[in-house]
């Protein structure tokens, strides 16, 4: 008798709990993502890269910087244009190692949304120009870079996300034919 008025106890006792947890998570309100200005979107990040192209997938993490309406790569990564264009692996690292370090602005305009908590980015993207030295020559490429989605950067946890594609190489007048495009996928990127 006493086992189960203890039983009865412990029911009622966990019944309740489970009541009051309910209503206590129904009457929460939403989580404030506080605002944020334009301004916001200035500073020096690191970004998580995907590069795509056909089958081909590689990640790494790149350092870029955002200064009023532009987005500066101090080192843009060029592995993939330079193997479209030289096709040997061992003339395109030795292409990279003498071209160095190929630095490339993207400009955008922004816009803040109505609730103030995300900011837009529109890319403009231009075309990169590269002097690709092979075989005793230097050949000049034009990439035809696009940007294959807006960027936002995100008030909640001040992130940016976006992505550019590669979509046409021009060697030396000709536009180099086949080739595959190059994505350049940047899903999360943080402010340093």
């Amino acid at each position: 008798m006493k086992n189960l008025l203890v039983l009865k106890l412990i029911t009622a006792v966990l019944i309740l709990s489970i009541i009051f947890s309910l209503f206590s998570c129904m009457n929460e309100d939403r989580i404030e993502v506080p605002p944020v200005k334009l301004e916001d979107v200035n500073g020096n990040y690191k970004g998580r890269l995907i590069t795509m192209q056909g089958e081909f997938r590689a990640e790494k993490i790149v350092d870029f910087k955002i200064k009023k309406d532009t987005l500066t790569f101090p080192e843009f990564p060029i592995k993939e244009i330079v193997m479209a264009v030289v096709k040997d692996p061992v003339k395109t690292q030795n292409a990279l190692t003498a071209m160095g370090k190929v630095k490339y602005n993207l400009r955008y305009a922004s816009v803040l949304n109505a609730d103030k908590n995300w900011v837009e980015l529109n890319f403009a993207p231009k075309e990169l120009e590269l002097q690709i030295p092979v075989d005793g020559v230097t050949k000049k490429a034009i990439v035809t870079l696009v940007a294959k989605q807006k960027g936002y950067f995100v008030g909640l946890d001040h992130t940016l996300r976006f992505a550019l594609a590669a979509e046409k190489i021009t060697v030396d007048g000709t536009v180099l034919n086949p080739f595959e495009a190059i994505y350049y996928n940047f899903p999360y990127c943080i402010k340093n």
